[in-house]
């Protein structure tokens, strides 16, 4: 037995099959309520007009002219007979009477002549009588009688509200069927997306679960693949470049030993300072590798006073950094990274200009935090080169003067690590100003906080 493969074009062929028999059941639904919802009282159905005037001019003519005139009266929508007595009618014996004073837009239209009047449906009759039909049968206040019977049972509304009350049924069914197709689509491929944005911000996301059509199962499968080989990657790259940069500690120790026997205190003085240049870029390079492999679990953390305690650590030193934004700020992320990539900025407003300032941003679709100066900014041709590893605005490659250059690599892919990003742009007037912009709910369910009253 071959089995039937869940394909996302088998889906929808089968949500537009089911759609059309929804609609079906619902009309036939409609239809078979309509026999006893749809039935109105007498006095309320499509024809009492049409019945009313033609029981006044009969009533009118003379009896020799009644015959006649009921057979002019009749069409095919309603059927007229006329005659002097009840028998002729070949109806049943009990039919239902309607009392006049319990019908008032009846009695309205007939006026104030007393008439009886009876209601055959087809289960008065007899089982499979061939004469089962409606009738309404109406005594004339000269005792004779008047047959009205209709081919079929009125529904008491117009044909427009009938073919609007079909279409409707239809739409709602429809409705119906598409939504719960279209959750049963939709539901796989959201968490899809969601699981893609998640590894955008933890490149140590666990696979996706496979589930869904064809398509989306393979697409999951694809993907998944992609991911544990990214990740793969990911940490070959960082153990060789961590190993690299740990063996190259042993040689530059022996070379720092040997620069002691220089006899050159001149050469000696130069060639200590470029040693302790690169051991201090290995150590940065360690560092650096070592926050890729080792990555902080996200937590909740009120951002605006971990900004508080970075602003104090540089007032401990006797450096004023000015903070404006809310006093509270609750972000899910991971507190340690972000406050060494706030650090990072700061050591380069600090170290290159003047009155160093940070702006907490809590906006509705995501979290900027602008770290600012009044310096001499970057040059608009190097705002992105400055984001390269070990790449320095400095000429002089002084440790002390211009840095290892990982500063701004490392902020910014902790930035992105958080689902953000990293921009720097000039100031007017003078100065850098490094925005970073976090994602606001959507990911990390940021919210404002609103301090206690005192």
């Amino acid at each position: 037995m071959i089995a039937h493969v869940d394909t996302l074009r088998r889906r929808i062929a089968l949500t537009i099959v089911a759609a059309m028999l929804a609609s079906l059941v619902l009309y036939a639904l409609f239809v078979q309520v309509a026999g006893v919802w749809a039935k109105p009282p007498v006095d309320q159905i499509g024809l009492l007009d049409q019945i009313a005037a033609t029981t006044r001019i009969i009533q009118a003519a003379p009896p020799q002219l009644r015959e006649q005139l009921s057979a002019a009266a009749s069409n095919p929508a309603l059927g007229v007979l006329w005659s002097e007595h009840r028998s002729s009618f070949e109806l049943p014996a009990n039919g239902t009477s309607i009392d006049l004073d319990k019908a008032p837009v009846l009695h309205q239209l007939l006026g104030e002549a007393e008439h009886k009047i009876e209601v055959f449906q087809p289960a008065n009759w007899p089982a499979e009588s061939s004469q089962a039909r409606y009738v309404l049968l109406m005594q004339l206040n000269d005792g004779s009688w008047l047959s009205f019977t209709p081919p079929q049972r009125s529904w008491g509304m117009s044909a427009a509200l009938r073919f609007a009350v079909v279409v409707a049924l239809g739409l709602v069914a429809a409705w119906l069927v598409a939504r719960f197709a279209t959750r049963q689509l939709a539901d796989p491929l959201q968490r899809f997306t969601s699981a893609v944005q998640r590894f955008g911000t933890d490149l140590n996301a666990p696979a996706i679960e496979i589930e869904g059509p064809r398509e989306i199962r393979q697409a999951i499968i694809a993907y998944n693949t992609m991911q544990a080989k990214i990740q793969q990657f990911i940490a070959e790259r960082t153990l060789m470049l961590a190993s690299i940069s740990h063996d190259l500690r042993a040689p530059l120790t022996r070379i720092r030993l040997r620069c002691e026997f220089i006899e050159d205190i001149d050469q000696q003085r130069k060639l200590i300072r470029d040693t302790d240049e690169m051991q201090s870029m290995i150590n940065c390079a360690l560092g650096f590798f070592r926050d890729e492999s080792l990555r902080e679990q996200a937590t909740t953390f009120d951002l605006s006073e971990l900004l508080q305690t970075v602003i104090d650590d540089y007032s401990d030193q006797g450096i004023a950094v000015a903070f404006s934004g809310p006093p509270h700020l609750v972000y899910l992320g991971r507190p340690v990274g972000i406050k060494r990539m706030t650090t990072n900025l700061l050591e380069n407003a600090v170290k290159y200009a003047r009155h160093p300032r940070i702006e907490l941003i809590n906006g509705k679709c995501s979290i900027c935090i602008e770290v600012s100066d009044e310096g001499p900014g970057i040059p608009d041709s190097e705002l992105e080169n400055v984001f390269v590893p070990f790449f320095r605005l400095e000429p002089s490659r002084n440790r002390d003067s211009g840095g290892v250059g990982l500063g701004l690599s490392s902020a910014r892919a902790m930035a992105r690590q958080h689902g953000g990003e990293l921009l720097l742009r000039n100031r007017i007037g003078g100065g850098l100003i490094a925005q970073v912009e976090l994602p606001h709910a959507s990911l990390n369910r940021a919210v404002a906080i609103t301090p206690p009253r005192t």
